[in-house]
């Protein structure tokens, strides 16, 4: 049964149910050939979810490196991600970015604006996530972190007057169904598909992200 996530136009997005972090982690490895590792999970505590780190501040709950060495931990084999979600099947599943992928992180409100505009200049697309805290990250070739800030100044933006980030080489990503807190789980805008293996690169989608980020100033 799919489920819609409140609120403006998420109501358009299905919710993914009944797929495990431990099957999910392991068919992005096998489908995708993205590296994977398990982050920090959600734990019971005085009746709240609260994040296995310990911190009763943490800003991601559930959804952050468990270790400073992640990014040498973080792996493409299936054998090795089976294990380690059967060992911790609640762990979240985090992606690193600036390897097979990079991720434009965007507001949902001018994702979904984007979105819409891609869409009508019939842009083709690589996945795009929905977060919990309302951002969308619209995965793209690597590299992108090193050319956005020319990009935008070339559109004529500042790249600091914008809410626009790439995450590359040493960020990462969390993927569906990795759950943030008490607001829910990562979903997927644009989910993974055949169509879609091959990733855009972001300057075939920077002018309508930049746009739509202008807009939402």
């Amino acid at each position: 049964m799919e489920e819609t996530i409140p609120g403006t136009q998420a109501a358009q997005i299905p919710q993914q149910r009944g797929v495990s972090l431990l099957d999910a982690a392991v068919r992005y490895t096998e489908e995708r050939h993205w590296d994977v590792f398990p982050g920090t999970w959600l734990e019971a505590s005085d009746g709240t979810q609260r994040c296995s780190c310990g911190d009763p501040a943490c800003a991601a709950p559930g959804a952050h490196p468990a270790r400073t060495d992640w990014a040498a931990q973080a792996t493409g084999s299936a054998t090795v991600a089976r294990g380690w979600w059967q060992q911790r099947p609640t762990a979240s599943i985090l992606l690193p970015t600036g390897r097979t992928f990079d991720a434009i992180d965007v507001p949902e409100t001018a994702g979904f604006l984007a979105l819409a505009r891609m869409e009508r200049m019939d842009l083709t697309l690589g996945p795009v996530t929905l977060t919990p805290d309302r951002r969308m990250q619209f995965f793209v070739l690597p590299g992108a972190a090193a050319k956005l800030p020319e990009l935008v100044r070339k559109l004529g933006w500042s790249p600091l007057s914008l809410d626009l980030e790439a995450l590359g080489e040493g960020a990462y990503v969390a993927a569906p169904p990795t759950r943030f807190g008490t607001r829910g789980a990562v979903q997927w805008a644009c989910r993974p598909t055949p169509a879609n293996r091959w990733l855009p690169d972001v300057e075939e989608l920077i002018s309508p992200l930049a746009y739509a980020c202008g807009r939402e100033r």
